[in-house]
């Protein structure tokens, strides 16, 4: 691989893969398990506000999947420190973790068609393995793509990107200014861009083939794996 394009990988190309894999999930859990978001933990925030202050605690994924996502981010955040520890760089043991549980959540979904009932014990099993992978996802964003914007959070990418344009727009400031805005803003649009479409494309499979769409999220996650390298 020549050093341009291995820079040119390393800049946005697995951020963006990673990208569009959240947004496949996050909508596929939200339009298959009750309206569970599994890497917008935001959204979910709100659903259990929501419902303690009617009184409504019927769906059970939303609740738990606060819980869930902070502790399996602290176990993940306790592995990536082994392995480094260990030697070895985390990224890529973090992204085979992220494509594990992936898959898992695709079985379970697979094997028990559409969750008529978003608050079964599969329904529920099923969600927290698409919470889990996205736990992992953001904690690999921060401690192995340090410097990388959000895979998941895209409310602070289109906020970054919206100032870096008008700040390049503008053209005034301190040219290394510039130039860091310039860098910033050619990284932060093609993961918005791949949230976006990451979430469409899962849409239109998912009310086509129901959880079967998860095929989708899982062949990205692991095209990421190899990328990784390129990344380390």
């Amino acid at each position: 691989m020549t050093p341009q394009l291995t820079r040119l990988h390393g800049t946005w190309l697995l951020p963006t893969v990673l990208s569009t894999t959240a947004g496949a999930v996050d909508v596929i859990g939200f339009l298959a398990l009750g309206g569970l978001f599994t890497a917008h933990i935001t959204g979910n925030v709100v659903i259990v506000a929501a419902h303690y202050v009617t009184g409504g605690f019927s769906q059970i994924g939303p609740l738990l999947a606060v819980p869930v996502f902070m502790a399996v981010m602290g176990l993940v955040t306790l592995a990536s420190s082994a392995i480094a520890r260990a030697g070895t760089m985390p990224l890529r043991p973090l992204l085979l973790l992220q494509t594990a549980l992936l898959a898992g959540f695709l079985l379970l979904g697979v094997w028990f068609g559409r969750f008529d009932n978003a608050d079964s014990s599969m329904a529920v099993l099923a969600g927290m393995l698409g919470v889990s992978a996205m736990a992992t996802q953001n904690v690999l964003g921060k401690l192995a793509l340090k410097g990388a914007p959000s895979t998941a959070v895209m409310t602070t990418n289109i906020t970054q990107l919206t100032i870096d344009l008008v700040t390049l727009v503008r053209s005034r400031g301190d040219a290394g200014e510039l130039i860091k805005a310039r860098s910033r803003a050619r990284m932060t649009f093609p993961c918005i861009v791949g949230f976006v479409g990451g979430c469409a494309a899962a849409a239109a499979l998912e009310v086509r083939f129901g959880l079967w769409a998860l095929a989708l999220p899982v062949a990205l996650s692991a095209l990421a794996v190899p990328l990784g390298r390129v990344e380390e």
